[in-house]
């Protein structure tokens, strides 16, 4: 890339995170209620990209070969377990990727 082709990306990339980060404060100031459809989309959407996340990291598990899935089920009920048993997302979450990666490395 040429330095103007690395400027422009540069000043688009800027422009973009400050819009993102800026927008909902001018849309929804602190002043006025926020709307029905907002408030609805915070309570559903958190639950939504979790189960897309473990849609999109499944997809690939084969059953019938290799492992047969054996590593990302065993994982799967160790985060359920960490999150029944503490309630912390980042506990849950950091300790099945190191146990996948422990299963996947030293055992599968």
């Amino acid at each position: 890339m040429t330095l103007t082709q690395q400027l422009i990306t540069i000043l688009m990339v800027i422009l973009g995170t400050m819009l993102t980060r800026f927008l909902p404060f001018l849309l929804f100031p602190a002043g006025k209620p926020t709307p029905k459809y907002i408030r609805y989309l915070g309570t559903v959407l958190p639950a939504a990209v979790f189960g897309l996340l473990e849609v999109y990291c499944l997809k690939d598990v084969s059953l019938f070969t290799g492992s047969h899935g054996i590593p990302e089920l065993i994982s799967i009920v160790v985060v359920a377990a960490l999150h029944l048993w503490k309630r912390q997302m980042l506990l849950s979450i950091a300790g099945g990727t190191v146990c996948y990666m422990l299963l996947v490395q030293l055992v599968f």
